[in-house]
């Protein structure tokens, strides 16, 4: 009995494997052979997406990734190993807003009171991110170019290490998912200063958006895709779409994936296709306006 193969392109413990494990556990159900994770992290996750870019298009290796792999990767890194749009989208498996995570003791309570700050003290305040490129990198990118101001950014290996500065005050902001700063928030922490989505978020719904806040039109959203590697047949990812797609529509996966602030995903292959490109064309934008130049 032939496994699947499922390559996450970043370490244990994180959102993305957490959500690829609950997957995998009931397609192993679904299909009556195991469906196996295999962390591939580094490179800014081009090691592991380059790894499915290669493999097979028989459908028995899959991707499950956040967005840089699958939507921008390519505009930052000079030789990724591999092309983005060359992937079979199968279906987007979740989504969860970005939320603006400050240090408890940084002298402002919301949006425009942190954009005063920045603006009075240019490259003075710091932000956190998992690397160039990583979605926190380009979120703060994104408020830096919308606001004129111009802070400074400093790369950590991934988002605890990342929190656990802001949490110690080393750090003055990250862009942080809403599942891993939300507890720290009801401990006292950190503060929220705002949901990057353009509409509030259902845990906090005392947080307002970055938005209404005075940053019109600002969005970031981390979200979750499932693609096979170029040439996978068309009959192929349809197929992994339905029974991906009915794990999804489950009650009891609904609810866990609700318990970590995930919102189900759950799309075909068409609209998983455009909505890649959609995400493509804000963050290329975002790209271009900063100036942040491929390595």
């Amino acid at each position: 009995m032939r496994s699947v193969k499922i390559v996450i392109p970043a370490a244990p413990g994180s959102t993305t494997d957490t959500l690829a494990r609950i997957v995998a556990e009931h397609l192993s159900q679904t299909w009556g052979k195991p469906a196996i994770i295999e962390n591939i992290p580094g490179g800014a996750m081009n090691i592991g997406a380059a790894t499915v870019a290669r493999a097979a298009p028989d459908g028995y290796t899959l991707l499950i990734a956040p967005p840089s792999p699958l939507s921008f990767n390519h505009l930052l890194y000079r030789v990724p190993g591999y092309e983005p749009t060359r992937f079979v989208p199968i279906t987007l498996l979740a989504k969860i807003p970005n939320v603006l995570v400050v240090r408890k003791d940084l002298p402002v309570n919301t949006v425009p009171e942190l954009i005063a700050l920045g603006k009075e003290n240019p490259g003075k305040l710091s932000y956190a991110s998992q690397g160039v490129g990583s979605t926190a990198h380009l979120s703060a990118a994104q408020l830096e170019v919308r606001t004129g101001m111009r802070m400074l950014h400093v790369p950590y290996r991934g988002a605890q290490p990342a929190l656990t500065d802001v949490v110690a005050g080393h750090v003055d902001m990250f862009f942080d998912t809403l599942a891993t700063s939300v507890p720290l928030y009801r401990d006292g922490k950190v503060k929220l200063l705002g949901v990057a989505d353009l509409r509030r978020a259902d845990v906090v719904p005392e947080v307002p958006t970055i938005a209404e806040s005075g940053v019109a039109g600002f969005k970031s959203i981390t979200w979750f895709g499932l693609v096979a590697p170029p040439a996978t047949p068309e009959a192929i990812a349809h197929k992994i779409n339905r029974d991906v797609v009915a794990v999804l529509d489950r009650e009891d996966v609904r609810a866990i994936l609700h318990n970590i602030s995930l919102e189900p995903g759950a799309t075909s292959p068409g609209e998983t296709a455009k909505f890649f490109a959609e995400e493509t064309a804000l963050w290329s934008k975002v790209i271009h306006e900063a100036g942040i130049e491929p390595q």
